[in-house]
């Protein structure tokens, strides 16, 4: 069970970060953004109740997370000591923090819940509420990085707790944009709530993504002494990851800033009422995907403490350098031959038959994903509306299965079905194995969703939409994907393709989701966007090599 309790872990820290978001960002939203005691006649009742339910559901979904981290903790550590770890983890940090920041935030939670709820138009109860929230907001500095280094901790801890402030604000304010939308689409509240609210966020998020901006370049400068350090390190390369989506969601926010300003000039609606709120719902994707992000992040070593195991700029390249795809296997019998070398306790040296069945898994997929995206790519051109042969190649997402049969059989041969490990224990004890029997069932059920919505014909069926949520899932476990073990230089060299793929995973989503929301041009221009991620996604499989140190 040690397996499911660190995959868990990884997972439920973005899980922690969005709860996060949608409690300050609501309680943030309603203080600046809103100000109801000022405008009731704007904001009906039913918006103030669905902008406060978010704020306590968020901070009850909160305590609930950091409780669960807590015993999460626990779990881990009891299945890796085999031992019950106290009384010495009740000294840590880890711990009382864990159960201090949970108490604070039921009392916000509770408060909101009890009072602020029945008093939505009181400026007293929303001040109030920001005055409970600031002891949360304060017990957050003993659960990161900072709170454990010997230099400037105080210094990192402050920034720290700015640069989560500043995020949740931005993101938060997202979330609550959507369920502004969401009410306006069902005309529960007034027209001219959509277009001032909007206007008021652009100003309210260009501040927030400033306050981000800053506070993550000082705190940046003291994890990251080098260039080797940002672009050889896990950390590092987290971090560059975290830039590419905030750049990705700026690129939607200015969009939408670009639609309001259009609206404010000519009274024109169209984009504001057609565009924008699938413009926010992608942009919802980046913003979850850049928390769990955030979260991973938070597992890894600065890279100034690990200059020693730190990458060249020339190992990283090499990672991406074309080649040709390795088409011959090692025998099973040669794989699994190595396999006591792979996983001792020292050194986890892996043979090279190890190596070459790695590095035949991935090339051969990379062949499946470029060959698949390629007659993708074809069904967008105009000659398959016309020719019979090239509109045949809607039929691309059959490839999923062929894929997705392939996984099944050689992405852990140790393990059942070729493997002596039966399926349950290999399953439930290895964070790694686990991970990968879930993206072997995501391709198929890809497969299975993304044909049935590309050759039937229903009209307004929401089968289509599973697909890019399924794909943003699969960027997710990219950018979450472990391989970190007792060689952080290797690992991270094979944790650097992952999380490309899972950046272009994300744009997959994007692009699949904007094809099925937005009108004729942009859709069918997201749509090719989205099948050449998966085309790029092919490639970097096609090339990849395995570390051999």
């Amino acid at each position: 069970m040690a397996g499911i309790a660190d995959f868990l872990d990884s997972l439920i820290g973005g899980f922690d970060l969005i709860c996060y978001a949608l409690a300050i960002g609501s309680l943030f939203w309603g203080l600046f953004l809103l100000r109801p005691w000022l405008e009731q006649d704007k904001f009906n009742p039913l918006l103030m109740e669905k902008t406060i339910a978010l704020l306590y559901k968020g901070g009850f979904w909160l305590a609930a997370a950091q409780a669960f981290k807590v015993l999460l903790k626990i779990w881990l550590m009891t299945a890796v000591l085999e031992r019950w770890p106290f009384p010495e983890f009740a000294d840590t940090t880890q711990f009382i923090g864990g159960l201090v920041r949970t108490a604070l935030t039921l009392v916000l939670a509770g408060y909101v819940y009890q009072v602020l709820r029945h008093h939505p138009y009181s400026k007293q109860h929303w001040i109030t509420t920001g005055i409970v929230a600031l002891p949360m907001i304060i017990s957050g500095a003993w659960l990161i990085h900072g709170a454990g280094r010997f230099e400037n901790r105080y210094f990192l801890m402050t920034f720290t707790v700015f640069h989560q402030l500043a995020a949740a604000a931005w993101i938060g304010g997202v979330f609550q944009l959507v369920n502004l939308w969401l009410l306006r689409e069902k005309q529960q509240v007034s027209a001219e709530c959509w277009p001032l609210l909007l206007e008021r966020f652009s100003k309210f998020g260009i501040v927030s993504v400033v306050a981000i901006l800053v506070s993550g370049v000082v705190i940046t400068l003291q994890y990251i002494d080098t260039w080797n350090g940002f672009i050889g390190t896990g950390y590092g390369n987290l971090l560059l990851v975290k830039i590419c989506l905030m750049a990705l969601a700026l690129g939607f926010a200015w969009l939408n800033k670009s639609a309001v300003v259009a609206y404010r000039l000519t009274g024109d609606g169209y984009a504001l009422n057609n565009r924008v709120p699938y413009y926010i719902e992608a942009e919802t994707f980046v913003l979850i995907t850049l928390l769990f992000t955030a979260a991973s992040l938070a597992s890894q070593p600065p890279a100034i403490d690990i200059a020693h195991l730190t990458a060249s700029w020339q190992e990283v390249l090499n990672t991406f350098a074309p080649q040709i795809p390795q088409t011959s296997s090692p025998t099973h019998i040669a794989l699994l031959a190595g396999e006591a070398g792979r996983v001792a306790i020292i050194d986890q040296t892996p043979s090279m038959a190890a190596t070459e069945w790695s590095n035949y898994n991935h090339n051969i997929s990379g062949l499946f994903l470029t060959t698949m995206s390629f007659f993708a790519m074809v069904s967008y051109l105009k000659l398959a509306e016309t020719n019979k042969y090239v509109g045949l190649s809607k039929y691309w997402p059959v490839g999923f299965f062929c894929l997705g049969i392939f996984l099944f059989f050689r992405s852990d041969a140790e393990s059942w079905p070729l493997g002596p490990i039966g399926f349950w224990d290999s399953t439930f004890n290895n964070g790694e194995v686990l991970q990968h029997r879930i993206a072997t069932l995501l391709v198929f059920v890809l497969g299975v969703i993304e044909l049935t919505a590309r050759v039937s014909k229903k009209p307004h069926s929401k089968l289509p939409l599973v697909f890019p949520v399924l794909a943003a899932f699969g960027g997710l476990m990219l950018l979450t994907h472990s391989h970190v073990g007792f060689q952080p230089k290797s690992a991270f060299l094979i944790q650097v393709g992952h999380t490309t793929m899972g950046v272009f995973s994300l744009i997959l989503a994007c692009g699949r989701w904007l094809e099925l929301k937005l009108d004729n041009p942009r859709n069918r221009i997201a749509g090719f966007i989205s099948v050449a991620a998966l085309f790029q996604i092919g490639i970097i499989l096609m090339f990849y090599r395995e570390p051999l140190y």
